[in-house]
């Protein structure tokens, strides 16, 4: 089984069009989906959008914040409830909800995690093959550039994608990291719980992979909900927290 952990803010738009994607993907995919999507105090509908794909076909629950928790506790809401359900051996997958990443690599993902023996498989926009559609060249720079200072910092074996949330976990590997870290395993506010997730992960002696990412900017509705200057300082606290070996 794959849990699929979909955090969604004001996505009504787009998150119909992503679970459509996600049930034509289905029959071809060796194992099946059941998505838990986190509306994070939606005020457009985004709860109902979701729940009118529930079917034998592909299972979505929706949970839902009563008050905005930000990325990180939509994604640990998401990650407790995948937890709780899955068994050793199935997966939990996260993505964005606006419709920016296809289904259609989930395949890919899990091909990949079985051929390199990985418990951990990253969506990247920087293996060879990676396509980026509909970005504009700063929010390319910006990508580029923190990929490279997580690199230098936090070198892992097989990462270059530290920040995309598109990830494929073994649910096994989840479960050590809340005993491990408990409330304090998704904890960095905002887009930071991105890399702060990867690096609580490695402390678990998993196996990384990645895939090439096909990232479609130019199906997202309205504009991105990422401050970037605020990301960016978010992002260099984090990166000298850890440098330090502050484990908070």
């Amino acid at each position: 089984m794959i849990f699929v952990a979909l955090p969604a803010y004001n996505e009504s738009e787009a998150l119909p069009r992503l679970l459509q994607r996600m049930r034509d993907t289905q029959p071809l995919l060796p194992e099946p989906l059941s998505v838990i999507v986190v509306d994070d105090g939606s005020t457009d509908g985004t709860a109902a959008a979701a729940r009118q794909y529930d079917s034998a076909a592909m299972r979505v629950e929706v949970v839902v914040h009563e008050r905005n928790r930000g990325l990180h506790g939509a994604l640990d809401t998401g990650f407790r409830a995948a937890v709780e359900r899955a068994g050793a051996d199935d997966w939990v997958l996260t993505m964005d909800a606006d419709d920016t990443h296809s289904p259609d690599q989930i395949g890919t993902m899990l091909a990949k995690a079985k051929a390199a023996g990985a418990n951990v498989v990253i969506a990247s926009r920087f293996q060879p093959g990676a396509e980026w559609f509909g970005l504009s060249w700063d929010r390319v720079l910006f990508s580029k550039t923190v990929s490279w200072m997580f690199r230098i910092a936090w070198p892992m074996r097989n990462v270059r994608d530290y920040t995309c949330g598109y990830r494929l976990y073994r649910a096994d590997l989840l479960k050590q990291a809340y005993r491990k870290w408990g409330d304090g395993f998704v904890n960095e506010p905002s887009f930071a719980c991105m890399p702060d997730v990867l690096w609580k992960v490695s402390r678990l002696s998993p196996v990384f992979a990645e895939v090439p990412l096909s990232l479609h900017y130019e199906r997202k509705p309205g504009e991105s909900k990422m401050n970037v200057a605020r990301t960016i300082r978010r992002t260099l606290g984090l990166i000298v927290k850890r440098r330090f070996g502050i484990n908070t």
